[in-house]
């Protein structure tokens, strides 16, 4: 290889400088669109690296990161697995799972069952069922975002050695996340609602030795369905004990969406609905807050307009100066952007519409496709400063 491969301690090491990060949004099987992204990005760095077959991800970004689909993806890929055979692996999944029936119709139980999805996610060639978050099976650093319901609370697990929760403390009573079936916490992240039941599993014993169970749903359901700026605070900030150093030459964060559509909706007569909606809405504000924090932290060659008046924030800086390299790619599903942005005249507007439906594996190829033309029009190697490269 024309580099060295480093040890996960490294990859956590803050003198090691600079720091690579990669976050995965979620957005059921969209993932499939990122997939897409990402082999594009891996096929760019593997020539950066060589051209050597056995480069992976998880060489190049020091912490890897995702929420729901991207819990999956981002697991996979700190596991040392390559993009095309996730892909694979992804497609098995997606067909596997989301098959629907008439008893489930998300009203009095989960619209899909979560044994297809915990079967492919324990499978030995995946993540394994005895794999946990402190495993040496994870090359890299992975962070994966989960919502606990009953505490109500974002839970950042990550297998950071150093983090105040990994180990067990003396005196605690809380399961450390080191041991964490990693299986277990993906499936949480993935734990959508109406989707899929939520996810229990033990995470503390009480003074009287009783196991104490953490009942989790999707990552999603959270400010961070979008993880870059989870990830940015689990390694700046002191709490999180990692402590990376910031600046434009000393850190990229690279940030892979799932594709969205910008259009709203009309009020509707049926309060039920206009209540789903709203809650909906409430996501994409989220998503869109992320992006306008990171956009104002970070020097891009990937800006986007946020709105008429902040415009992309390009060279306003909240520091002052950038604290980070951030490139964003996302697929807007709109007919008029495909156009526009990608010179692209293939798909129409009902069609790319179709493609934001999160539980349709039919649409997988087309999604595939779809990323697939928007990465190479929209990722180039000059967006992976040589600084970044590995040595």
């Amino acid at each position: 290889m024309a580099y060295t491969v480093k040890s996960l301690e490294a990859h956590l090491d803050a003198t090691q400088s600079p720091k690579r990060i990669l976050t995965l949004d979620g957005g059921g099987v969209r993932g499939m669109l990122t997939l897409s992204y990402l082999k594009k990005i891996e096929d760019i760095l593997r020539e950066r690296h060589g051209g050597d077959e056995n480069f992976r991800l998880s060489d190049y970004f020091d912490l890897i990161a995702g929420t729901s689909t991207g819990a999956i993806i981002a697991s996979t890929l700190a596991m040392g697995n390559s993009v095309s055979f996730i892909q694979e692996k992804y497609r098995e999944l997606a067909s596997n799972v989301f098959k629907s029936h008439w008893s489930r119709l998300g009203i009095f139980r989960a619209r899909y069952d979560s044994k297809a999805l915990e079967a492919a996610l324990k499978d030995l060639s995946v993540l394994g069922p005895d794999t946990t978050m402190g495993s040496p099976a994870l090359k890299t650093g992975l962070l994966i975002i989960v919502k606990r319901m009953d505490t109500n609370s974002t839970w950042t697990l990550n297998n950071n050695p150093k983090g105040k929760y990994f180990n067990r403390r003396p005196g605690g009573t809380s399961i450390p996340n080191a041991d964490f079936p990693l299986w277990r916490v993906v499936r949480s992240s993935t734990a959508a609602p109406f989707y899929f039941k939520p996810e229990s599993f033990t995470v503390a014993t009480s003074k009287e030795f009783k196991p104490v169970a953490g009942d989790f749903v999707d990552g999603g359901v959270s400010t961070a369905n979008n993880p870059a700026l989870k990830a940015f605070q689990l390694v700046t900030m002191k709490g999180y004990n990692l402590n990376w150093p910031t600046g434009a030459k000393k850190m990229l964060l690279v940030s892979v969406g799932t594709g969205h559509r910008s259009k709203g909706e009309r009020i509707s007569g049926f309060y039920m609905k206009n209540t789903l909606k709203a809650l909906i809405s409430i996501m994409a504000d989220c998503n869109e807050l992320v992006e306008t924090q990171m956009q104002w932290y970070a020097q891009s060659d990937t800006y986007n307009r946020i709105d008429r008046e902040m415009g992309t924030l390009e060279n306003d800086f909240i520091a002052g100066k950038p604290l980070l390299t951030y490139q964003r790619y996302n697929t807007f599903l709109e007919e008029k952007w495909f156009k526009e942005a990608l010179d692209c005249n293939d798909y129409s507007d009902e069609t790319l519409a179709d493609l934001t439906d999160m539980a349709n594996p039919k649409n997988l190829e087309m999604l595939a496709r779809v990323g697939e033309i928007a990465g190479e029009k929209q990722i180039a190697s000059a967006h992976f400063p040589k600084v970044f490269d590995l040595k």
